[in-house]
């Protein structure tokens, strides 16, 4: 059985066992509504942990796959697809659902991801605490339309097989000030106003709005995510369904350092597609 290891370095997530436990302690209780798709964010957990907990935590617990869908892909790059057998999570091994990947594989233009990427492993501690007899897909889709097709696709494949799953776009927002090179409203108070009223309020409008063009649009316009082709994705496999979207909360890493007037900064959402 080929393993996928863990290649983020400590800090990123809790290696131990009690330790996330405890973390996600207040989420054991499944959400009433539960969805069958999620937005996520995806930086260490200390900034954004507590926003990617709402977001797992939101979806259908009777999941039999979990599909996290990462991001960091420009447009005209292929799909990403995990080959291993499984991945290694602090909670031991999660299988990858061959079957659901070998047949999603023939719908889609796609390529081996054997790249370090943060944007799936740092919440798969998470989906398998959650999920724990579940079974796991690592995609990766990049920032074009052909995202959202990819996603409706996933859906009608998984529906084929009778599988009962779930997705999660795995997705920061807008990246501000020295440390990106991106501060077009100044630095400080004034960039973080904007950024959280405009910039990603604009961005969350979109998918709330459940319009895959805008989100694009915005995505490439006002650099409000980092991963807009995972958004596609779980956008288009929720649309299947019909489902709705919800805001569950919105925060910037300075609000998690308390930080009014913050030189850089990145925007986080949790949000439901159920």
């Amino acid at each position: 059985m080929k393993l996928r290891e863990p290649c983020l370095p400590a800090g990123w997530y809790p290696r131990e066992k009690s330790k996330i436990e405890e973390f996600l302690k207040p989420f054991v209780e499944p959400d009433s509504t539960a969805g069958i798709a999620a937005i996520a964010p995806h930086a260490g957990w200390y900034y954004s942990g507590y926003l990617a907990a709402l977001a797992v935590s939101s979806l259908d617990r009777k999941a039999e796959t979990v599909v996290v869908i990462g991001g960091h892909l420009p447009e005209k790059m292929p799909i990403l697809i995990a080959q291993e057998d499984g991945v290694k999570t602090p909670f031991g091994n999660m299988t990858i659902d061959s079957e659901l990947r070998k047949e999603f594989e023939k719908e889609i233009s796609w390529r081996s991801d054997g790249y370090q990427d943060n944007t799936v492993e740092v919440l798969l501690p998470m989906v398998h605490y959650f999920f724990p007899s579940a079974r796991l897909l690592w995609l990766r889709f990049p920032a074009e339309i052909s995202s959202y097709d990819a996603g409706k696709a996933l859906s009608l494949t998984a529906k084929a097989l009778g599988r009962r799953a779930v997705v999660i776009a795995s997705v920061d927002l807008t990246h501000y000030g020295d440390n990106y090179g991106f501060s077009p409203k100044g630095r400080g108070k004034a960039g973080l106003e904007w950024v959280k009223n405009v910039n990603d309020a604009g961005l969350i409008d979109a998918v709330l709005a459940k319009d895959p063009g805008k989100v694009l649009k915005r995505a490439k316009e006002d650099s409000s995510t980092c991963s807009p082709g995972a958004i596609l994705g779980a956008m288009g496999f929720a649309s299947e369904k019909g489902s709705e979207a919800r805001l569950l909360k919105y925060v910037t890493s300075a609000d998690i350092t308390a930080d009014a007037s913050p030189s850089s900064f990145v925007g986080y959402a949790a949000i439901s597609l159920g």
